[in-house]
């Protein structure tokens, strides 16, 4: 039954003067809003002016709006189809939908199922960011945009960008241009990348992630240079093998050395996970030589019990890392373990199987010693059980040591020992006895050494401590303050251990962490005799709101009863001071910005520090940080270190490390350069310097386009500025754990 607007003239007439009288504009709604379209959802349209059949079409134009479910659509006119749940629309179109907007001549949409097309359109997409991602932001235009289903789109004749309207800085401009918000894939053709009106890249055909999530294709190719490999170019091919397993393929042309060829497997799975690398360059230019490297990482979870990992890693000669790596903790290697291990975890008891050797990575100005292997090593721990009153507890071990010219055998250890804590609130006092039994088989030994071997000896101690609190005022802020004063005794009796070797034994380093340790020895080859009191004390400021800790001071000292008679070597001299050295540490908050983590180790017998570690940071905001550091290590360290990212104004940021040795009187390491922030896309040169393990040096110059939401191009510099400026923040990914903590507001 046709239903014209001609039925309601007296009712609108009526409507239109109530409406006129308080200065409104009319607006009508026809007779069948809020009746569902198709899709069951209801359909609402308004307009100046309407006219239709009831439940078959609509028509309205001026001011006309349609609305179902989350799309509205705006036009001069449009036509709504009941049937087929279809709305055309021309003149000034506009249309919404979740965080999508486009605005067009002519639209032709069935509206639930956001399928159509829309005509000479401009286009601005958002999505979410995912897991902690920032959130997708896209705009263009195009001839035709193609609905093809919800979070579907196909593009004619487009552009593509991340910059805000009215900054056409970078965008990507197609023939065809596919966008699957389902699948956060982008795929474009006969297209080309435009910067700055200049276009800098021709792509017949790209795909690429709207997430940054991993998708099989290219990377975009990285392009450096380095004093020790000229120039670098490096295409990476990336494959997404399954959701937990990918491999990525890189081809890297080294100008001066040849071509490198490289992949990586990474994998993970519910009970595994892990990584395997090789890197071959066939012919090395420089060297004449052909030249690799490998890693295998994994780990294995067998049980709820047993679990076990490997780590495999080889390279083709000493001088690998020297000329082919860009990082100066890689280049200073010189030991690569080749390990393997199964632990077996039975609650109150702990039992491994390893096997480890080392590729040991010479270098002429700097010799290093060989170490032994553990082939292999067996261990069986029992964690302190209560029992009776008495915490028991055991430490045994099993290792046959190799070495390819020196003396080798095997050793047992059994360690049992048997505590008794008593703690009440406030305070604790735990007397502990134990028997350290170690027994040596060995071969190829010298004339005066023994085959077999047997040191027996006890081990006691009293470990005791207090806490008191108090609440206090500093920096104008309320605060719980601890003081926990420590004292800790130990005796072990001297036994003569001149004829064992030194299979995996050396001096540990003391810190406040070994300062209450049974022995000043690492390894098991020695146990130092003992007759010593150590005294230290920790304070604390803690939020009263949390109870997170803000500041921590901490200090102590041993005292020696007897001189030590026990020596690591035969030029290794004992120590004959009553006192040792004395340690202290601070680190912490010190006001709303600043840090503070300090530590040292001052000789009162010769009036010098034998360590000195100061290292403060300033960071008032995200991308914002100075950090000023100073070590010392008495005749063999003493460097300054100064790093910082720091705003220059107009978008324009400096990044730079200065790692200075004053007893070498050279540079360690140093980085300087600058990153540009314009918004949508981000400008990078960097320019870095380090020293080699052979005393030269190496350099490297990286430059860097990253284009928001699409791709980075050139050589990324962004683990070198992580790594040699603590605190440093990606100019377009702000973290929440990048914020400085602050207890000071």
């Amino acid at each position: 039954m046709k239903s014209s607007m001609r039925q309601y003239a007296p009712a609108l007439a009526l409507f239109f003067c109530a409406l006129a009288a308080q200065g409104q504009e009319p607006r009508l709604r026809p007779p069948h809003a809020g009746k569902p379209g198709i899709s069951g959802a209801p359909v609402t349209i308004s307009a100046d002016r309407m006219e239709g059949y009831a439940n078959q079409e609509t028509s309205a134009s001026g001011n006309a709006e349609l609305r179902q479910d989350n799309v509205s659509i705006n036009a001069d006119r449009l036509l709504y189809l009941y049937a087929t749940d279809e709305v055309q629309a021309s003149g000034g179109v506009r249309l919404a939908r979740d965080g999508d907007r486009m605005n067009g001549t002519g639209l032709r949409l069935r509206v639930h199922d956001n399928v159509g097309q829309f005509d000479h359109a401009d286009y601005e997409f958002s999505r979410p960011g995912r897991r902690g991602s920032a959130p997708v932001r896209a705009r263009g235009t195009a001839d035709v945009i193609k609905l093809e289903g919800k979070d579907k789109y196909h593009l004619e004749n487009a552009t593509f960008t991340t910059c805000k309207p009215g900054n056409d800085d970078w965008y990507l401009q197609v023939g065809e241009l596919d966008l699957d918000m389902t699948r956060d894939l982008g795929t474009a053709r006969r297209g080309k990348l435009v910067f700055k009106n200049t276009p800098i890249v021709y792509v017949p055909w790209v795909d690429f992630p709207l997430h940054n999530e991993r998708k099989t294709g290219l990377l975009p190719p990285t392009i450096g240079s380095s004093t020790k490999s000229g120039v670098e170019v490096s295409t990476p091919f990336y494959v997404n093998l399954a959701p937990n397993r990918d491999l990525t393929l890189v081809p890297r042309e080294l100008s001066k050395r040849g071509l490198q060829l490289a992949a990586q497997l990474r994998y993970v799975g519910l009970d595994y996970d892990g990584n395997a690398s090789f890197e071959h360059l066939s012919n090395d230019r420089v060297r004449d030589i052909s030249r690799f490297a490998t890693t295998i990482q994994h780990n294995q979870r067998f049980s709820s019990n047993l679990t076990g990992y490997l780590n495999i890693n080889k390279v083709s000669d000493d001088n690998y890392f020297r000329d082919l790596s860009s990082r100066i903790n890689i280049t200073s290697q010189t030991t690569l373990p080749r390990d393997g291990m199964l632990t077996y975890n039975g609650g109150w008891w702990v039992a491994t199987a390893r096997a480890q050797r080392f590729q040991t990575l010479q270098d002429p100005a700097n010799p290093v010693i060989v170490p032994y292997g553990r082939v292999p090593q067996f261990t069986l721990n029992a964690t302190p059980q209560y029992v009776g009153g008495v915490d028991l507890a055991l430490n045994s071990e099993f290792v046959k040591f190799y070495h390819p010219t020196n003396v080798i055998g095997s050793r047992l250890t059994l360690y049992p020992s048997a505590s008794l804590p008593l703690i009440v609130p406030g305070a604790y006092l735990t007397p502990k006895l134990g028997f350290h039994s170690t027994g040596y088989s060995l071969a190829r030994n010298p004339a005066d050494t023994p085959e077999t071997i047997h040191r027996a000896l006890p081990i006691a101690s009293v470990d005791s401590g207090l806490t008191f609190e108090r609440d206090t005022d500093f920096s104008g802020q309320r605060f719980r303050q601890t003081l926990e004063p420590r004292l800790y005794y130990l005796y072990v009796p001297f036994r003569d251990q001149s004829k064992i070797p030194l299979f995996d034994t050396g001096l540990a380093d003391f810190n406040y962490a070994t300062i209450f340790s049974e022995n000043l020895f690492s390894g098991g080859d020695r146990i130092a005799d003992a007759n010593q009191l150590t005294v230290a004390a920790t304070t604390r400021l803690l939020s009263p709101t949390n109870g997170q800790e803000v500041l921590k001071a901490t200090f102590g000292q041993r005292h020696y009863f007897q001189n030590q008679q026990v020596a690591l070597d035969s030029v290794t001299p004992t120590r004959t001071d009553k006192t040792s050295d004395f340690l202290a540490a601070l680190s912490g908050h010190i006001s709303r910005y600043w840090s503070l983590d300090s530590a040292l180790q001052y000789n009162p017998h010769r009036n010098f520090f034998d360590r000195l570690s100061i290292g403060t940071r300033y960071q008032p905001e995200t991308a914002k940080v100075l950090n000023l550091g100073y070590r010392l290590t008495r005749d063999s360290l003493n460097q300054v270190d100064v790093s910082a990212q720091w705003p220059l104004g107009g978008g324009w940021y400096g990044v730079g490390r200065y790692n200075y040795s004053l007893r070498d009187n050279r540079l360690v390491e140093t980085l300087g350069g600058f990153e540009y922030n314009a918004g949508c896309w981000i400008g990078r040169l960097v320019v870095h310097r380090f020293a080699t393990a052979t005393g030269s040096f190496s350099s490297g110059v990286f430059v860097q386009l990253e284009l928001n939401g699409f791709s980075r191009i050139g050589s990324n510099p962004l683990e070198t500025l992580k790594r040699n400026i603590p605190g440093y923040d990606r100019l377009n990914q702000t973290r929440p754990d990048s914020q400085p903590f602050n207890f000071f507001e």
